[in-house]
């Protein structure tokens, strides 16, 4: 009999969890450890005893309706789910092994059982990545874009990955920022550049995603980010959230890395030789000269694209809760200076 998807966390108890697992366990506490990080889901700590490991991730739907309707309009559960059922092992980049991971493609409840890897160091988003951090997840960013260049059309063909050119965008984006437009201006200070940008980026969302969508591309993560980001013992990257895997000019992912991760002064320090690290990495890797010339441009469109990502998790979030609030204020911060150094309102 085919294990059911837990309704909420609540419904995962002894039994369920021992049967995901494939081993003889039992929950001693539970704690949520996604609130306040922009999530569009539900993440908790189980501690656990018996004979696996002491604490396991679990991930599930979001409790909020908002976040509940964009992950489903995007398929965002079943692009991570299916990334940790058939892409999480060639990975170049670590990333948490999968306990147990499985979707209603129907319903899109999902449910992720994942190695607990809290015992890595973590790097707070609103505090900002520190330059060596930033060259490490930019050096191994390439790695990851070399792996999937050019070979992401079949794993969106499968549903696990959703193409940056696909009509759901054009379609569902303007209303969903529209909605968390309205919702930031109503009730924070928002940076000249970033209110200039943001309200006049639905006009110039066809073109943006034109140019995202142009060959070369590549499997991009989508969400790449300080948050979704940990640094193990060796400094190596370890990778999560796999909700918005898509297909994508590769340097879409270090845009927004760069402009939403690093706090102005360090990026207007380390921009471009961050641009240059990843694009000598892809050099080296046997991509040619041809292939990257339009990067730089590319680089640009997508950074003004990436304020979207702002708006839409504003809408499933209380802007009266300090660190959801110091999230959005930093990433518009952030891209203010993006918008100013790269002259983004030329691109509107």
């Amino acid at each position: 009999m085919e294990l059911p998807i837990p309704a909420g966390i609540e419904d995962i108890d002894d039994a369920w969890l021992s049967q995901a697992m494939g081993l003889p366990v039992s929950v001693r506490d539970t704690s949520d450890i996604g609130h306040g990080l922009g999530m569009i889901s539900s993440l908790y700590r189980l501690t656990l005893a018996g004979d696996g490991p002491e604490s396991v991730i679990v991930k599930l739907p979001s409790l909020d309706e908002a976040a509940r309707f964009t992950a489903q309009i995007l398929s965002l559960n079943i692009r991570e789910v299916g990334f940790y059922r058939e892409l999480a092992a060639e990975s170049p980049i670590r990333v948490p092994s999968a306990h147990h991971a499985a979707v209603d493609r129907s319903t899109h409840e999902f449910v992720l059982v994942l190695e607990d890897m809290g015992r890595c160091r973590a790097v707070d988003q609103v505090e900002g990545m520190g330059a060596a951090d930033a060259e490490q997840a930019v050096a191994e960013l390439a790695g990851w874009h070399l792996h999937w260049w050019g070979s992401a059309a079949p794993i969106v063909e499968r549903g696990t990955a959703v193409s940056i050119g696909d009509p759901i965008y054009p379609a569902i984006l303007p209303p969903v920022f529209a909605e968390g437009w309205e919702k930031v201006r109503s009730s924070m200070d928002v940076p000249p550049a970033t209110m200039a940008a943001a309200d006049g980026w639905i006009d110039a969302l066809p073109r943006m995603l034109d140019t995202l969508s142009e060959e070369p591309t590549s499997l991009g993560h989508g969400d790449y980010r300080a948050d979704n980001m940990l640094f193990d013992d060796d400094g190596r990257l370890v990778l999560l959230d796999f909700q918005v895997l898509g297909q994508a000019v590769p340097v879409y992912d270090l845009a927004y890395f760069v402009t939403a991760s690093l706090a102005p002064d360090l990026a207007s320090d380390t921009e471009p030789r961050l641009f240059e690290l990843w694009r000598d990495a892809l050099l080296a890797g046997g991509r040619p000269e041809s292939e990257l010339a339009a990067m730089w441009d590319c680089y640009r469109v997508a950074a003004l694209f990436c304020v979207c990502y702002g708006m839409i998790a504003a809408r499933g979030m209380d802007l009266a809760e300090e660190r959801q609030r110091s999230l959005l204020a930093a990433s518009f911060d952030r891209f203010s200076r993006a918008a100013e150094e790269l002259s983004l309102p030329d691109l509107l």
